[in-house]
Parts: C-alpha cells; structure tokens; sequence
C-alpha cells in the first residue's frame, strides 16, 4: 500500500497543469469573502468550488456528525430552488457536482462547461446564504446517512478500527470525534441542531470561492461580487483552542470485528507544519521536524520496493501481506504519523507491529544515504505533479490552502523545502518521535462473521 499523507498529494497539485504561467488572483469582497481564480486555457471547462473553513472539529459533543449532515442538506433547496432541482439544473448544463466534508473544512463543487460558469455561481451563492427546507427533508436524509455510517464505518472493520484509534489518540482535540457522528448523535439530532450550525458558520468571512479552468479573471470576479457580494456580513464566530495535553504513556486498543485478515495500526503524535514553516528564515524546530518527517514517510512507504515493501512483504521470511507508513504533515488541529500492516498466514499481528518499529529504529541507528533521499524525492514529487495534473485538482489544492490558512503557493514553496532535507534531519527525527509514549495502537482481532447479519444495499440519495 503506497500512500502518502493526503495533505501532500493535495499540495504538491499545486505544481499541476505547469505547462505555462497561470498567475492566480485573490480578492476579497465587500463582505469578507474570498475570491481566488486560476485561468488554464487548455480546454473550454471550469470548476468552481466554494470551501467553508468548517468541519468536524469545529462541531461540539452531542452533535457530532452536524456539519457532514448540514452538506447533505444543502442539497435540499432554498425558497427559489426545490430539493433535488439543484443537481437536476447543473446536470441540465452539461457539468457535475457533489460535496465533501472533513476534519478541517466543507466544500461543493461543480464542474462545468466553462459558459456556463455564471449560471452556478449563481446557484451555489442562492444556497450559501438562503438554505431552507422542511423538517420532513431533515428526517429522511439523516437515515441516509446513518445508512452511509453502517456501510463505510459499521459494516467496514478497517474503518472501525481508525474510528476507534482516533478516540483513544485525541483527548482534548476534536479530531477524536469521526466525521460523519456517533450513531447515537445522528440519532438524537434535530433540525434546529443543522440550522444552528448553518447559521453560525456559513457567513462570507469564513468562506472562499475556487474557480479554476478556461475563463476570464475579470469576469469571474464581477459575477463573484454579483451574486456572492449580495450576501450579507456577519462576524466569524471565535474558536477555543483545545489543545490536546501531552500524552504520557502507551495507549494500546483491540477491535473485535467480522474480518478475514487481521490488521495493525501504529499512530505516533508529531509535530504539524506551520504556515511559517514553509519559509526557512521563520520555521521553528518544530517545523523542521515535520518536513522530516514527511521524508521518512517517504523514505519507509514512497515508491514500489521502498524499504517496508522490502523488509515486510519480501523473501521467505515475510511477515506482512502488506504494510505502509504515512505523516499528517498539517492541518488545523494535531498531526500523527503512521505505520500500518496486514500479518501474512502464519504470522501475528503483533509481528509485524514489531517488524514495521525495527525499520524506523533502524533509520534512527543508520541513518539514509543522500542517493537515497534523491531518488524517493524525484520520484515521488514527480508521480505525485503528473497525477494531479487537472483543473479540478488544481481547484482543490488552492480551496485547502485557503481553508488551512496557508499562502497560495504552499504547493511549491513545499516541495522546495522537502527536497531541501538533510540525511541527518530524517535521522534525528526517526530517533526523537518513536518511543512508546506518543504511541497508540490498534489492533483488529478478526471474528467469524454474524450468519444472522443482513448485507446491506447501497443507500439511496448519498452524496460522494
């Protein structure tokens, strides 16, 4: 399993479509909104996205999940546009469309033919500001997404597993909480409850509008302050902290769950990189560390026959039928890093959790060669630049730099800093951040599955 962290591949798209200058505009409207357009002429499409800097951590316990179900309902109309007319007029224009929501931020997309540009603007701004609907709508989509918790977390041992991980890593932080809610939430949430967040959050000055594709900065920016501009200003609400206190000790957790495989995850806390970070004359150690860490990553899991692939899954001796690593890198709240692995027949999960900690006490004792860390940095930086070579892509690194409260060119700036890591740097880090008291690990124990369980059919009306 090669992955980097998903912050990375968002970044490094930044790079995307280099095929000539494409300076990107930045405005901000009347009402503290955000405008940020980048041109790319090589075909006559468009994407527009409009990002809200708010997700599951910004929601409140009892109502976990809210703000994945608020994008649900958004779907449901406004006093000029009936539930479901939304995606029936974007497809009547020749685009697509769909919404996502995470830890850190929520956005909506659609992806049109670029004259049609102004005719979604103006459809994405009527529901930013004038989302309504009966409390009839609210009762039948949150059983779908209830539905959608028992098929991607409930009915999906893996994904139980980082659920569970995730509330024993986070004390204090509301990254402890999934995003899609606790079942019991989901179950005692109101209509008010959404209307509420709605209300609270989705005011101009805590939202960004993306549009990138064949289309005219000038233009773009009239129909923005147009239709956008129309909406009216109110304060950002202040945030608490909620710092996540030091952890002191191994935290250690067995999932019990109808699997034919089991699986171990290791989560590290590390430290996130700042927006300072991304400029060496105002990084802290801190930051340095997390550029490192990011290069181990890539070091341990960055490219076919990296060194996990070869020390875990290779030879006679294997131990795992597959095992990775990844580093959180940044975002609003605190970061982890990871190894992961599925014991091979014949060998415990406990072996391969032992196995994929040697490969990093290794680096910490060794160390990396500078050949080593040119070729992993080459060929990830450039799998990663060509694989994002897309205009919607391009859209969804500039919306997160924007919701990360990063500058718009982190994509860039970053990668310059990466491959500026020393040998030494990915050494010292493998040493200083691998013990057992910033450690937590999940374990899946596979059961033999329930012959009295119903499969479950696709739930109708999901978004994604």
């Amino acid at each position: 399993m090669k992955r980097l962290c998903v912050a990375l591949l968002l970044l490094v798209a930044g790079l995307a479509g280099a095929q000539g200058p494409a300076p990107i505009a930045q405005f901000t409207l009347a009402n503290g909104m955000q405008l940020i357009v980048k041109p790319d002429r090589r075909a006559p499409t468009a994407v527009h996205m409009l990002w809200v800097r708010v997700g599951a951590m910004d929601e409140v316990d009892g109502t976990s999940g809210v703000a994945h179900v608020l994008e649900h309902m958004m779907f449901k109309g406004t006093e000029r546009v009936p539930a479901g007319e939304f995606s029936r007029r974007v497809a009547a224009l020749g685009g697509r469309e769909n919404a996502f929501t995470a830890r850190d931020y929520t956005g909506y997309y659609q992806q049109i033919p670029s004259a049609r540009l102004e005719e979604v603007m103006q459809l994405e701004a009527d529901r930013f500001a004038n989302n309504r609907w009966p409390d009839a709508e609210f009762t039948r989509e949150v059983e779908v997404v209830k539905e959608e918790r028992r098929l991607r977390t409930d009915d999906n041992p893996r994904a139980l597993l980082y659920e569970s991980l995730n509330a024993a890593v986070f004390v204090a932080s509301p990254y402890r909480r999934p995003i899609v809610g606790w079942m019991n939430d989901l179950e005692a949430m109101t209509p008010e409850d959404v209307r509420a967040f709605h209300r609270q959050w989705y005011v101009p000055a805590n939202a960004a509008v993306v549009v990138a594709g064949d289309v005219d900065v000038a233009q773009v920016r009239q129909w923005a302050e147009k239709y956008y501009g129309a909406v009216g200003a109110r304060p950002v609400p202040a945030r608490k902290p909620r710092l996540e206190p030091p952890q002191a000790g191994l935290r250690r957790i067995d999932v019990k769950a109808a699997a034919e495989q089991a699986y171990v995850a290791l989560a590290f806390k590390v430290p996130g990189l700042s927006a300072a970070g991304l400029d060496a004359a105002t990084a802290t150690a801190a930051d340095e560390d997390a550029l490192a860490l990011t290069v181990l990553a890539a070091v341990l899991d960055g490219y076919a026959g990296a060194r996990l692939d070869r020390a875990l899954t290779q030879g006679d001796d294997r131990v795992a039928d597959s095992a990775g690593a990844g580093n959180g890198l940044w975002g609003r709240g605190p970061q982890v890093f990871m190894l992961d692995g599925v014991p091979v027949k014949g060998k415990t999960a406990e072996q391969v959790e032992q196995a994929l900690r040697q490969q990093v006490a290794r680096v910490a004792r060794e160390g990396v060669s500078q050949a080593e860390l040119e070729r992993v940095k080459t060929q990830w930086v450039a799998s990663e630049v060509y694989k994002l070579d897309s205009v919607f892509n391009q859209a969804r690194s500039l919306g997160s730099y924007w919701a990360l409260g990063l500058p718009l060119d982190a994509g860039e700036r970053l990668v310059a800093r990466l491959r500026g890591v020393q040998p030494a740097q990915v050494q010292a880090v493998a040493a200083r951040y691998f013990g057992d008291d910033q450690l937590t690990i999940a374990t899946l124990r596979p059961q033999p599955p329930d012959p009295n369980r119903r499969s479950r059919a696709p739930a109708p009306g999901g978004r994604h």
